[in-house]
């Protein structure tokens, strides 16, 4: 085997569904000044009986069950989350008891936002090398658990819910060389911390960095697939803000791409988002098997990673 693609992918969210008019009566909001600055309507909140391997371990399920899969087949379980309460067992252990998978590598990956994407190229890594022959990988969080739902700077962007992908080893390469990256000295401008922890950021900071420095990063991933902008079938972004993904979709020249824009619909559900927009393209028939997709994460830490792949 030359490579690893993607087999199979699915969401989850919770069946709770926050408005804007909801959040117009907890805090000093209207659903006009959210849809105006980040253009999110909705967004889907847990329950407290509804921990993050919960909805990580719905959504790898539905990944399972669409490859065909049984759970003996994985030997590796990627977490990509920053939510996680506990320091140990880890989210992809808990997610591995879950469904019984027997004996899998089980690691957490935190990247925040960027999470997911760079879960996806370490698994592509380990089955490359041998170290894998299915893995699955999962971008999951329960924003709602660090959120101070008194601040409307915030409490308006996030949602929950997860994301799954299975990777195996394939032939010809499905999933492209990783692009990735960070800025260190900037890692303050996107915050879980605290006792309790909360979620905090300076919007515009990020805002100045994602709309004017990710735009080059994401044509170089597509260099890396050997691929130019234009022959891409879909862009699937962090599903931070709209202000963010429209812009930076727009300067990197997709012009024949579908672009996610789930955020409208989940809002921001950091390393979810991604394999959260993914799965559900895939489910609406917007994309089809071997179409050239590039997914690519941005947030916290001021984390980058992006990488083009097939649609399975």
């Amino acid at each position: 085997m030359n490579g690893s693609r993607i087999a199979a992918v699915g969401h989850y969210q919770p069946a709770k569904v926050l408005t804007n008019e909801d959040l117009a009566r907890m805090v000093d909001t209207s659903d006009e000044w959210i849809t105006s600055r980040v253009g999110i309507r909705t967004r889907h909140i847990a329950g407290p009986d509804e921990p993050v391997d919960e909805l990580a371990a719905h959504a790898a399920a539905k990944a399972l069950a669409a490859a065909g899969l049984a759970p003996g087949d994985i030997d590796l379980v990627l977490v990509a989350t920053s939510t996680a309460v506990d320091r140990s067992p880890n989210m992809a252990a808990r997610v591995a008891a879950r469904l019984g998978i027997p004996s899998p590598a089980a690691m957490d990956v935190n990247v925040v936002c960027a999470g997911f994407t760079h879960a996806l190229a370490t698994a592509d890594h380990a089955v490359r090398a041998g170290a894998s022959v299915r893995a699955l990988v999962v971008g999951a969080d329960k924003m709602s658990e660090v959120t101070d739902w008194s601040d409307r700077s915030t409490c308006v962007l996030v949602g929950d819910g997860a994301g799954a992908a299975v990777v195996e080893a394939s032939d010809e390469p499905g999933i492209a060389p990783v692009l990735w990256g960070s800025v260190p000295e900037m890692g303050h401008a996107v915050r879980i911390e605290g006792t309790p922890a909360r979620f905090a950021q300076e919007g515009q900071s990020v805002y100045r960095w994602a709309t004017t420095q990710l735009p080059p990063l994401a044509r170089k991933a597509c260099e890396r697939a050997g691929l130019a902008p234009e022959d891409l079938a879909a862009v699937v972004l962090h599903q931070a803000n709209l202000r963010i993904i429209e812009p930076l979709a727009e300067k990197l020249g997709a012009v024949n791409a579908v672009v996610a824009r789930d955020v409208a619909e989940s809002g921001n559900t950091s390393a979810a988002s991604i394999p959260l927009a993914f799965s559900k393209l895939v489910e609406q028939g917007a994309v089809r098997t071997g179409d050239p997709i590039l997914l690519f994460g941005f947030g916290g830490n001021l984390s980058y990673a992006g990488q083009v792949v097939h649609c399975p």
